[in-house]
């Protein structure tokens, strides 16, 4: 099936470059046992598969188990927790999900966590509703009213329809919406959005459209063109450069990747077993830009990267930029995925930000749950944040010892280890 769509998309000849460079981040809806997302790691593409809990049939579990990123999620009430503009395909087969329904507000969903540019991938019913109606045990009027809802709508979406070839349709979404204000207008279906397009954290799904950035002309792309794969994951993204996030420039961005480096070979020291291969799964509860991700490229993982909803700045639009992946979060919650999931655990600075929101000790136990037997866990914070978590792991029964930050034993943070291969 995976080859199958990249021949419809990638191999199309339109000019878009090699499927490293086009498709880098992936979104898969209902995951079944990930086996999809397996087969993209050959093309350099990187997959973020949800699916809701079940009890029958845990495809979250499955996939992490597997090595690969997923976390529990549903297309409900509430947007889904990424930022707009984060993936370049979303992928759908046979998940079940009524896109038309809902005045369709499950699939503008879709459009707001799309790239310009980007696609949209059906395979399932009701594509090919003629040849595949009996097995799926439908009326094809049925069928064929549902997939004429849905053309409808994806046009109303101004997407525009570029392949179907047997169980699979392709949609791509516009590059900018300079055509799509004029149909809007005449239209008069559907409206664009006034909220703030990243907002993903318990924010209700609207029926509107959420508006790209404004070009200057026809031919640009919105929020500007993203760089080439590997350069991608270290220049300062578009989102940098024009000063959405508040406060920071390209020189931050620079020295922030600088200083991960630095931050990531010291650990190596400290934590031997972290480039040794022993982790895959790995989890940066406050992951700023993804400098800390974006360190660990050398190594054969991948990265969860979790921005808090309330940071001071909103960063997870510049790690998606940069062809990370990464979701939102409240840590005084648990987090959805299922226990025992993550190798390491990254938290710099988590434990100081919720000292006045909630118990230190529940962010502890939540780091108890979805860490693997054998895991580990950097803490790093201020000295005495260190020590009032040192004494509750110990009471936890957890092996664990302090070290002084890179900068040596007169700064104020510290790092505190936990190696679970040495319990």
């Amino acid at each position: 099936m995976s080859g199958q769509f990249l021949m419809l998309v990638v191999g199309r000849g339109d000019g878009h470059g090699d499927s490293g460079e086009m498709c880098l981040q992936i979104l898969a809806v209902s995951v079944k046992v990930a086996s999809f997302g397996a087969a993209l790691m050959d093309f350099n593409i990187l997959t973020m598969s949800i699916a809701p809990r079940d009890i029958h049939e845990a495809q979250v579990q499955f996939a992490l188990e597997r090595g690969l990123p997923a976390m529990i999620g549903v297309l409900s009430t509430y947007r889904l927790p990424f930022p707009a503009r984060s993936f370049d395909m979303v992928h759908c087969s046979r998940c079940l999900v009524q896109w038309t329904g809902y005045d369709g507000q499950y699939l503008m969903e879709i459009d707001r966590i799309l790239r310009p540019g980007g696609y949209w991938v059906l395979s399932g019913p009701p594509i090919n509703w003629k040849v595949n109606y009996k097995g799926w045990r439908r009326l094809p009027q049925d069928l064929e009213e549902e997939q004429a809802s849905l053309e409808d709508l994806a046009r109303r979406l101004c997407w525009k329809k570029i392949a179907e070839r047997g169980p699979i349709a392709v949609w791509r979404k516009p590059s900018n919406h300079v055509h799509c204000t004029q149909k809007l207008k005449a239209w008069k279906s559907l409206r664009f959005c006034g909220s703030d397009p990243d907002a993903g954290w318990y924010k209700k799904m609207e029926t509107c459209i959420t508006p790209l950035p404004k070009v200057r002309d026809i031919t640009d792309i919105s929020g500007g063109a993203l760089e080439k794969w590997p350069k991608r994951l270290t220049a300062a993204p578009p989102r940098i450069r024009d000063g959405t996030i508040g406060g920071t420039t390209v020189r931050n961005f620079d020295q922030d990747n600088q200083l991960w480096n630095h931050r990531v070979s010291y650990y190596g020291i400290i934590l031997k077993s972290l480039p040794m291969g022993k982790y895959r799964n790995i989890m940066d509860m406050n992951a700023g830009f993804g400098g800390f991700a974006c360190a660990l490229s050398q190594y054969p993982v991948w990265v969860m990267n979790v921005v808090p909803f309330d940071a001071k700045n909103n960063t997870l639009g510049v790690i998606y930029d940069r062809g990370l992946i990464g979701t939102y979060m409240n840590w005084c919650e648990a987090f959805s995925t299922y226990p025992r999931t993550y190798d390491l655990i990254h938290a710099s600075g988590v434990l100081s930000m919720y000292m006045d929101k909630c118990d230190i000790l529940d962010i502890l136990f939540e780091m108890h749950r979805i860490l693997r037997p054998e895991g580990a866990i950097i803490i790093r914070d201020h000295v005495d944040v260190i020590v009032k978590a040192k004494s509750f792991i110990d009471r936890m029964r957890w092996n664990s010892k302090i070290a002084h930050s890179e900068k040596g034993p007169f700064d104020p943070d510290k790092v505190l280890i936990v190696d679970g291969s040495e319990q």
